[in-house]
């Protein structure tokens, strides 16, 4: 009798494993991912990544013309219109669509070269593109500082246009305080890792426009300032000596101080408003153009003000003017 019993116990025991397993895998659905929140992950890393460690990544003028006399590995791309880099361009720079600035990157193993510097009108087309490669792991690549209108007078003239004082006495000193944390913005890119969700952003970006959609004016900005959600992305004493009137202090990274930015995971990031576009100013609008880029890869409607400062309160300017006696050299264009 007894084992009778036991013969059925075992019975019903395998029934209900069998019933039990069969029910698991007809009713098994994917796991949701937060695409948002496993790529910021993937981009801080351990040390905050690329924005918190080497943002704004710029080369001078003077050290890509020493490696080209010294025979660095060095490859300089223009990304320049085809009629302008036709017109006067570095010697040995290529010729590159930002478009394909990824692509081409990829295509000749520049990964290789000791550095790849990119060069722009004003430095922060470049600026732009330097995110980009730098986010996807290529740390050799630097955005030439000031553009082409460092190189030679006769590429100079949008810096030289750009300076401006017509904001200065629009310039506030009242502290607006930052928003209070929310959400990270929504991304559906179908992708699981932080690596897939990155190129598929990056992918996409480059394809809608790429820089010409995050690029503002100063004028824009003025134009309706309650439309966006300013940010003054300088440090704390400098913010105080005036800014945008209702824009709100996000401090940079400093590697060399120990200083991590405002907009990380941990700090302030979660402050930007997902339903809102966001302009980002910083002094020359270089560095505001690698964080606009680094933004809208995140999902965020990011602008860059172009020109930052420089083209709105140039003369109170503290620090990172452009000064065209001493930023312009006078090296060799070819043609």
């Amino acid at each position: 009798m007894n084992l009778r019993k036991l013969y059925y116990l075992m019975l019903v025991f395998s029934l209900l494993f069998f019933y039990t397993g069969c029910s698991d895998n007809s009713t098994d659905t994917p796991v949701a991912v937060d695409e948002s929140k496993v790529l910021v992950e993937y981009l801080e890393g351990t040390d905050g990544g690329f924005i918190n460690t080497a943002a704004p990544a710029t080369i001078s003028a003077f050290d890509v013309w020493t490696n080209i006399n010294t025979g660095a590995n060095q490859y300089v791309i223009d990304i320049r219109s085809a009629a302008d880099y036709a017109n006067g361009h570095i010697a040995g720079s290529v010729n590159v669509l930002l478009k394909d600035i990824v692509t081409h990157y990829e295509a000749n193993n520049l990964s290789s070269k000791t550095v790849v510097a990119i060069a722009c009108y004003s430095g922060q087309g470049a600026g732009y593109a330097t995110t980009l490669l730098r986010l996807l792991g290529y740390s050799n690549v630097k955005d030439l500082k000031w553009g082409m209108c460092s190189w030679n007078d006769a590429t100079a003239s949008v810096w030289k246009d750009a300076i401006e004082n017509k904001r200065a006495s629009q310039f506030v000193t009242t502290n607006t305080p930052k928003a209070a944390a929310g959400n990270l913005p929504k991304l559906n890119t179908g992708k699981k890792t932080g690596a897939e969700i990155l190129r598929a952003r990056i992918d996409a970006m480059l394809a809608a426009g790429a820089f010409d959609d995050v690029k503002i004016t100063s004028d824009d900005v003025y134009a309706s300032l309650s439309s966006y959600y300013i940010v003054n992305y300088w440090k704390a004493d400098h913010y105080n000596l005036g800014h945008i009137d209702g824009a709100m202090q996000y401090t940079p990274a400093s590697a060399a101080a120990g200083i991590s930015s405002d907009l990380l995971l941990g700090t302030y990031l979660k402050t930007l408003p997902t339903d809102k576009k966001i302009a980002v100013y910083c002094y020359t609008g270089t560095t505001s153009a690698h964080m606009a880029a680094y933004l809208k890869v995140l999902g965020y409607d990011a602008k860059t003000v172009l020109y930052g400062v420089n083209a709105m309160a140039y003369d109170m300017m503290p620090t990172a003017k452009f000064v065209p006696e001493t930023d312009i050299k006078d090296y060799e264009l070819v043609k």
